[in-house]
Parts: structure tokens; sequence; C-alpha cells
């Protein structure tokens, strides 16, 4: 699921404000001709040889130089990856800013502030997951209520478990009456985790553990029956039970009864699974019905199987019938979201106990806005006693509405614009909690409360350590090679001069409907200090508006994705927000991609690309585990015409010799479970044997980590130290 990088997109790519680490008063100077900032070069790549590999595909003959870097088990690749990493890192450290940059991004992500996330509600207890400062890993609490954190009792801190911070919660899952809470534990970047059942009281670990229950290509998911004395949850193939290389596929659902051994679990469904399925449990509280919402892939195409009462499985839905994402209502009711005929979404209700999807009746119909399908297993609508929340995509900002049960719109919550509204949880009663933030106000946790005239915000709050007030968020709109307009956010300082000389960040995704909403990060009152512009672009292959706005950049309409961000850049140049000499632009995972199109299809427009676990060979990708995933959203190179688009714009076949090519930082994990390293590898020795620009080509490799998701709060710092440092330096933006 490559798409789950998001963490990292609206995390890491938001601060690029830390590169600028120079007093706040003093304004950047690029450097003189012949500088010592200017003088300082990488030392040369490794020899790299190279062994061409000749593959014709529907008549095309492809030929591929580093086939042999794909090869991670041999020794010559292991030394060559490790004297690249070593190179990188020699020349990071070495870049006068570099040190100081990583002080001062120490101070601010250990900022003294609590931040809070992932809120579940049970009688009397509220979880979450609490992130302390300085601390490596979030731990999860419980709390008496939401308006005592002081009050918080940890339950399991994954560092005690772990001093190195290696491990991670990947999901926890508390019972219905909250004693017991099932927590998916995974190592060094993995995400292969296994669940441990704790006592929340007491934090003691009990009953059995559940071993190979989530995982990073496909997930994973648990739901609890009733009466907490048993979980239904997904569980990879066991050695034996499938060959080695189906080990990452075919999840199925198993039942567990806590204080039985594993091995009598009964298997539940998943026979009728495809190979790439990725499975989310559902349960209604109440009664013992559970809903399992089945992916093919990364997809977005879903199947529905209700566990009835009698303990039955059975179909309710197929692919064409365009349903997502589910709620239970109390009682007898089901609500689903549909793009069946709506491709902004509508919410339709099912009457249990039989589900039928042709007698389903209409509450919420398709509306101008997009319900927010900003993950493949996004956001389900929130069902209370009277009320149902639905949060809606705005192009970038989120929106949180409400309606009465027989569809009748309530009156707007007041959320302000220009927000991102996440996390909606049921709370007490007809309670609802939500995370609202911005680009420049901290993520807080607010509360509807039916009975109160608008929602208030809750003491789970991030503090912040700075005032953006003097900021202003523009919205522009570029127009692409085919003339859509394109939505491009930008945050600024008030009274900024357009006359080309700031430098600029640009970031952007585009790709598996996954939306870029506004994220707040503290860093960016340095950049903002410094003259800096962040720009996000919300290009086509994202779901800022809507299904149409994904299926127009993605599969063989891939390449308006890049047609949209390469005309951002030039709108962002054209309008005196930078130039190119001061343009440095950022992505990961489907963004990587995104960069690594730039990079071979517009090398001209940024002066320096940084790309985190990309994919790069188009050709390839589908040979890798999590890369049959991926078929549904990028195409195959089994057929013909899919085979031609990928061809056509993937980087690494898109490299050529004698071509000056921008400062390239590529990072990447050797743990990844999305995107296999070797991407950048191949990628890296391509662009180092071409480019004619004299700029650096640069692999930095995480030995101990993965896609950089649950990363350790010391390789946060120190990557990103790197990633600035190395930033600062290419767009020659130094201290006077």
């Amino acid at each position: 699921m490559a798409h789950r990088v998001t963490a990292l997109v609206v995390g890491v790519l938001a601060v690029l404000a830390a590169a600028c680490a120079a007093p706040a008063a003093r304004a950047p100077a690029a450097p003189a001709a012949g500088s010592a900032a200017a003088a300082i070069v990488p030392d040369p790549p490794p020899p790299t040889p190279v062994r061409p590999i000749a593959e014709t595909y529907h008549g095309v003959t492809v030929t591929d130089p580093y086939r042999w870097l794909e090869d991670g088990a041999s020794p010559e690749v292991g030394a060559w990856t490790d004297a690249q990493d070593a190179r990188a890192r020699r020349f990071l450290s070495s870049l006068p800013e570099r040190d100081a940059i990583a002080r001062k991004v120490e101070a601010l992500l250990t900022v003294k502030t609590v931040r809070w996330s992932s809120l579940r509600a049970r009688p009397g207890r509220l979880f979450a997951l609490r992130r302390e400062p300085g601390q490596q890993q979030p731990a999860l609490v419980v709390l008496p209520s939401v308006d005592a954190p002081e009050a918080a009792k940890g339950v399991v801190d994954p560092v005690a478990l772990d001093p190195t911070g290696g491990t991670t919660i990947d999901f926890y899952r508390p019972s219905p009456d909250g004693r017991v809470v099932a927590v998916s534990l995974s190592r060094g970047g993995t995400e292969s985790g296994d669940v441990h059942f704790y006592e929340t009281d007491t934090g003691k670990e009990t009953f059995e553990v559940l071993h190979r229950v989530n995982g990073g290509t496909a997930g994973g998911d648990l739901s609890w029956t009733a009466d907490g004395t048993g979980v239904y949850y997904t569980r990879y193939p066991r050695p034996g039970e499938r060959p080695p290389e189906d080990a990452e596929f075919y999840l199925q659902v198993f039942f567990h009864r806590l204080g039985t051994p594993e091995a009598k679990d009964r298997h539940e469904l998943g026979d009728e699974f495809p190979r790439t399925a990725e499975v989310k449990l559902v349960p209604q509280e109440t009664t013992d019905r559970v809903l399992a919402i089945v992916q093919e892939g990364d997809s977005g195409r879903f199947r529905h199987w209700l566990r009835d009462v009698d303990g039955r499985w059975r179909r309710i839905t197929d692919y064409p019938d365009a349903i997502g994402f589910a709620a239970f209502g109390e009682g007898d009711a089901l609500f689903v979201l549909s793009r069946k005929d709506a491709p902004r979404g509508k919410l339709l209700r099912l009457a249990l106990p039989e589900a039928r999807l042709d007698r389903a009746s209409v509450i919420v119909p398709e509306g101008e806005a997009a319900i927010d399908w900003t993950f493949s297993f996004g956001p389900d609508p929130v069902v209370t006693a009277d009320r149902i929340y639905v949060t809606y995509q705005l192009g970038g900002p989120t929106e949180l509405r409400a309606f009465a049960l027989d569809g009748k719109p309530l009156p707007p919550l007041g959320i302000p614009e220009g927000s991102s509204v996440t996390g909606a949880t049921r709370y007490a009663g007809s309670q609802v909690l939500f995370r609202r933030m911005s680009f420049v106000d901290p993520p807080a946790w607010w509360r509807v409360d039916p009975s109160a005239p608008a929602p208030v915000a809750t003491p789970l709050a991030t503090r912040s350590p700075v005032d953006l007030s003097d900021a202003e968020t523009r919205r522009e709109w570029a127009t692409s090679k085919d003339g859509t307009r394109v939505p491009v956010t930008l945050v600024l300082r008030k009274g900024t001069k357009l006359d080309g000389s700031a430098p600029c960040l640009a970031t952007g995704y585009g790709g598996y409907a996954f939306s870029l909403v506004p994220a707040f990060d503290p860093t960016l009152r340095v950049w903002l200090d410094h003259g800096g512009v962040y720009a996000v672009v919300h290009a086509r292959g994202g779901g800022e508006l809507g299904e149409a706005w994904h299926t127009g950049g993605s599969g063989l309409a891939k390449q308006n994705t890049f047609d949209d961000f390469a005309a951002a850049l030039r709108l962002l140049v054209d309008r005196g927000y930078t130039r190119p000499s001061r343009l440095a632009i950022e992505g990961g995972s489907n963004g990587g991609i995104l960069m690594g199109a730039m990079i071979t299809q517009h090398p001209e427009l940024p002066a320096a690309v940084i790309s985190h676990v990309g994919i790069y060979d188009m050709l390839r990708n589908e040979t890798t585990k999590n890369g049959q995933f991926n078929v549904p959203e990028y195409g195959s190179v089994a057929d013909p015409a899919q085979f031609q688009v990928l061809h056509g714009y993937s980087p690494y076949h898109r490299v050529r010799p004698g071509t000056p090519y921008p400062a390239v930082l590529l990072l990447a994990g050797l743990a990844d479970p999305r995107v296999d390293v070797w991407h950048s590898r191949k990628l890296a020795a391509a662009l180092q044997a071409d480019s004619t620009s004299g700029k650096p080509v640069l692999l930095r490799i995480e030995h101990e980590g993965g896609h950089g998701i649950g990363a350790a709060l010391a390789q946060q710092i120190a990557q990103t130290a790197d990633v600035f440092a190395f930033a600062l330096h290419e767009l020659g933006v130094t201290r006077r």
C-alpha cells in the first residue's frame, strides 16, 4: 500500500522551514562564486558496473543496465549500497549549516508539548496515542475523559519494550468495555506486526500473542466480539501454508477465543478474497455482526462481507456497486458511502438484517463538494443516536458536516476555513471528537455536543512554540497542459515581495485518491522568517476534487499528474514567488514517482530534488510484493497500452546521457515493505552516470528503517537535518 506514505508526506515534507537555521532577522544570501559553500562537492561515487539485460515487451526491447542492483542479498550490492550511503553522509555532514540545523531540528521536534492522536472511546475511558517531548515513539495511554489529560495513565510504551526506539504501535483496538486492549507491534520499519493483549488498568500483558496480523503490503485489522471474549483478526499465511513468495499475500480472517491456543483459531473468511486483498473489520459493538471491507489491492474497488448474528458470512456488495466505507447505526441500520453514479460520493442506508443494496435508501445525495475518500480505508461516517457526521474534501482543506438520521442537513459546525479535519470518532452519548489543524494553527481535538451551539476545543491540544499570525495562506490555480485548472496552496509571510528572490519548497503526491491537507508544523516559522514560500500542489491523481480528479491522474492518465505539477512550478516562477535557482521540490513514495518525472522530464525547473522511498522503475515495480498491490493504480506491463504509458514516464528509463540534471538526494530504507530499496539504487546509478550538471546525486540509506512510518525520533532528527542541510546548500541560502 504505497499510498500510505502519507505520514511522511504530510509530516516531513512540511518542515523544510528548518533548513534555514540562521537567526530570524537575517536575510538569505546566495553564495559568491568560488565561495567555500559553493566549492563543497561530494566524493566521486563508487564504481558502478554496467551489466545490460535486454527484455522485450510487446515488441519493444528495453535494456536495463543496472538490473544487478536489485539483488539485495548480493554481497557486491551490499558493499555498493554501503559505499553510496557513506559517501552521502560524508557530504551532508560536511555542509557548514548541518550541525546547526540538527540542533535546531532537535529543539523543534522536542518542544515541551504533548501530541495526541488516534482517539478511541469506551465507557468511562478514552484511549489515545500520546507522544511526550523527546519521546522516541508514541505510547498508548488511557484517560478518564477528554477533559482530564493530566490523569492519563500509560498502558503500552514501545520504548519501555524496546529502548532502541525501533518498536512501533501499528494500531490498537480496545475491548468493548475497555478493560483489555489489543495492540499490534512491529519493529525496524517492517510494519510486520503481531498483536499483544494488555490489561488497561495495570498495563500487564495478558492472554496469547497473535502472529502475522499486520503487514506493510495489505495492512491488517482486528475487531472484538460484543462480550469481549474473542476477536476477529486478519492473518497472513503461516510458514508451510503457502509458498514463500506468497507470504505477504492472501490475507484471511480468523477468530480467536481469548485464553485458548492460537493454533485452535477458527478460519472465518478469505477463500473468496483476491491474492492482494486488503481487509478492514467494522464491528457492530452491541451485537456480533461484523462487516469485512475488502479492497482489491490499492484499487479503490471494494467488496463487503457481512457476518450475521447467527455466525454466517455473506457477500452484500460487488466491485461494480462502488461502495466504500461504512458504519453501523444503532439498531437495524448500516450506512455506506457510494460512488455509484456519484463520483463525488453519496451516503446510503441499508436495513438490517437483510442489508440489500437494491433496497437501499439515499440518505445524503451527491453534492458539489466531494466526500473525503483520502485513504483507501478512509474516514468512515460517524453515526450517533441522532446524527451522522461525514467528512468532505474541499480541494485540500476538509470539513465535517452533520446530518440528521434521515439525511436532513444540519447547520454548519463553524469550523474555520482552511482547516483539515481528521480522526472523527464517537465519544460519550451523541458527542463526537475530531482533530482540527491548519498551516498556522496547531492540532487540537474538538468536541461536538448537539446540546452546545458550536464545537469547542478540548484540553487535548498541541501547544505551539511559535506565533504564525503574520503568515497568510493563498490559493492559486495553475493551468495544466490540457487546460485543466490545478489548485495550489501557498503559505508565506504577509507582505512578501514577489520578485522571484524567495526560496521555495513545492511538494505534491497525486495518487491513490490521497489528498494533501493543511498540516501544521512550527518550523514553518523559521522558513517564513527567511522569506520562504511553501507550496502544496494538489495534482490530479489525488482526491481533492473527487474521484474524477483521482482517475484523471492514474493509470493511462498518469502523465497528467506530472503536467499538473510542472504547470504549478511555472506558475510559482511566473507570479514571482520564486525562481528556478531558488526552487526545491520534495515528495515520497508515489510522490517519488512525481519527483523522478520532474528530474527526467523537466530538469530545468527545480534546483534541487529530494525524494523519499520513491518508485522509479515502472516496468519492474510489479515484480515486487507491494508492487503487485499497486497495479490497479498504475497499470501493468502485461497490457500493451498500459506498458506504453508506463515506459513513457518511468523515471529510471527516461534518464539520458549528457543531460544537466538538478541536485538530487534520494532516501530509502533497507527494511521498507512498500517500495523496494533497489528503485533508489538504480535511479542513483543512472543519474550519477549520465548527469552533466556537476551537481550532486546522493543516495542516503536508513539501514534500520523502512518506509518512514513509525520511525524513531532520533532517526527523524538525523534524516531531517540531512535533508534540510542539502536543500539549504543547493538553494544557496546561507548566513550572512
